[in-house]
């Protein structure tokens, strides 16, 4: 057979500063950062002050108790669900995308992952630009518009070289942030005291006062919404160095604080802004109580009676904080916009191209006014972020060590998945559809105010029993177990660049080994690899486990 032409990647693709291994697995040549350091780059992401407005915001609307008892819980939910997904993108260095394919989704199954992950960053994009847009719009007095226009791109040139600048830029703020976020608080303590009293007594615009089983899950599915960012901490977690015996505590203290680990300062920010909300309230009135430079400016006011300087710390402070997260908003997205399109149409023009389409579309939200429906886009959302979260974790950890049909190890390659698994896929769809339908009302008041939860259950209950309803059949379409054996450096048939074998996958349509890019990027093969005859031809689902455990089996258990 007529070999066919080599693929060139342009500029922006060649230049693995830039890329940051956008669709592939992050190999180990690449991986030079020390735990500590991925683990400081990571939780520098979470620097966001969205959590300032949505404990403040949910406050506003439900009061404390309701308020306070949605964080706690739903801190302790994200926490365990996280878990399980930072120590498989840790272990096998992968993004969320990549993780999702492999956990129940199939190829193109994870696309809509891919669509629905690369949302999230959008909203919250935008949400966090809202906050440093209405901060630089107090301080310079210039109209609120134009400083969405600054705050969007600004973030750009910041997150073109990726980890590698991102790295430094998380580590070197970080103690001036911390410093500064507990800043307002200290005042408040310090100043009145009584303030805290006061908090425990809010009760909202929709509170009575009391504990409401309605309000709190009006108020979890607000909070829940942030479950998706576990997505955003593992795009940093896939450049942790390989497990070993020596670094194994190090390891796991870095994946557990910079994975799950982040929704308890999470939960902190929170509770810090519902306190704040409920101390500016009466000054500056509900609409713009859940405002962060409000919450800020007014409690240094109490500490520095001078307004200028209180402004202009509170400014410098909101600043720091949304670029440190808009840099990781702006960067995932990136990732997961590459993810999304390369399975659509088969090409990759560069990670950076859609960096710049991740933050227009921010922009246009900005400008369109998300920050004013803050609940409402939330709680929407959280619908379907939650079934996704709950489909994949419901894999990693029944169907993967419980049942053993879905694989023990992460496969990501298009060229042994089949486009549609679905174990992950129809759980997911099953859940957010029932879930969306009750947050409309469909099933009464109550399951509206806990559909998020309802979508969590479902899709948690549905991906095992749908597993063992096909017996595993749809999780690995075929194998290349010689593939495990080649050294590091193996040349890929297409681009002629070499990556690591776990990385390389057997192609009849190019005959020999291509990278996981190139086969993702094919258009003309038609998955003729997974046709009768053409490679390996695998049976049952159990059967590819004990094919594909192969290179499992040589790794030192640790």
């Amino acid at each position: 057979m007529k070999k066919l032409s080599k693929r060139r990647f342009n500029s922006l693709v060649n230049n693995p500063v830039m890329e940051d291994y956008a669709l592939r697995y992050a190999p180990k040549s690449f991986r030079r950062w020390s735990e500590f350091a991925v683990a400081s780059s990571a939780l520098g992401g979470i620097a966001y002050l969205a959590d300032f407005a949505i404990g403040g915001s949910i406050t506003l609307s439900y009061g404390f108790s309701n308020a306070l008892a949605a964080i706690l819980v739903v801190a302790a939910i994200i926490f365990l669900t996280g878990i399980p997904i930072a120590y498989y993108a840790a272990r096998y260095n992968i993004d969320m995308d990549l993780l999702t394919r492999g956990a129940g989704f199939g190829y193109y199954g994870s696309t809509l992952t891919s669509l629905i992950y690369a949302s999230f960053t959008i909203i919250y994009f935008s949400l966090e630009g809202s906050v440093m847009s209405q901060a630089l719009s107090v301080y310079f007095g210039i109209p609120l518009a134009l400083s969405y226009v600054i705050a969007s791109l600004s973030i750009i040139p910041l997150v073109i070289y990726g980890m590698t600048f991102l790295s430094k830029l998380q580590v070197w703020t970080q103690p001036i942030w911390l410093a500064l976020l507990v800043l307002p608080l200290i005042v408040i303590a310090t100043k009145q005291p009584g303030i805290f009293a006061h908090w425990t007594h809010f009760v909202g615009s929709q509170g009575k006062g009391t504990f409401n089983a309605l309000l709190f899950g009006a108020a979890a599915g607000v909070t829940l919404s942030l479950i998706a960012q576990i997505g955003e901490q593992v795009d940093y977690l896939r450049f942790m160095p390989d497990l070993t015996k020596q670094n194994k505590r190090a390891w796991w203290r870095a994946v557990l604080l910079a994975g799950p680990g982040w929704v308890i300062l999470g939960a902190a920010k929170q509770i810090g802004g519902s306190v704040l909300a409920s101390f500016v309230s009466p000054m500056v009135g509900p609409i713009k109580a859940d405002q962060p430079i409000q919450m800020y400016l007014h409690a240094l006011n109490l500490w520095i009676p001078n307004i200028a300087m209180a402004l202009t710390i509170g400014t410098f402070f909101v600043l720091i904080s949304q670029v440190k997260i808009n840099v990781t908003n702006a960067y995932s997205g990136s990732l997961s916009w590459s993810n999304f399109f390369s399975r659509i149409f088969h090409a990759h023009p560069g990670r950076v191209v859609w960096l710049i389409l991740n933050v227009g579309i921010a922009l246009t939200l900005m400008e369109l006014g998300v920050f004013n429906f803050l609940n409402t886009v939330l709680g929407f959302y959280s619908n379907v972020a939650v079934a996704w979260i709950g489909a994949v974790v419901a894999d990693l950890v029944i169907n993967k060590p419980i049942l053993k049909l879905s694989p023990s190890y992460i496969e990501f390659k298009r060229g042994h998945l089949y486009h549609f698994n679905p174990v992950g896929f129809g759980a997911m769809i099953i859940a957010s559809i029932v879930a969306i339908a009750a947050y409309f009302g469909l099933f009464g008041a109550t399951l509206a105010a806990f559909s998020p939860f309802l979508s969590l259950v479902l899709a948690f209950v549905l991906s095992p029993l749908i597993a063992i309803l096909t017996n595993g059949r749809y999780y690995i379409a075929r194998t290349s177990p010689e593939i495990a054996e080649l050294p590091s450096g193996v040349r890929c048939e297409v681009c002629d660049f070499s990556f690591e074998a776990r990385d390389m996958t057997e192609c009849p349509h190019h005959q020999g080994t291509v990278c996981s890019l190139c086969c993702s990027l094919e258009a003309n093969c038609h998955d003729r690899c997974k046709t009768p005859g053409q490679l390996i031809q695998i049976g049952s689902g159990r059967d590819i486990l004990n094919a594909q455990n192969l290179e499992l089996e040589r790794e030192e258990d640790l």
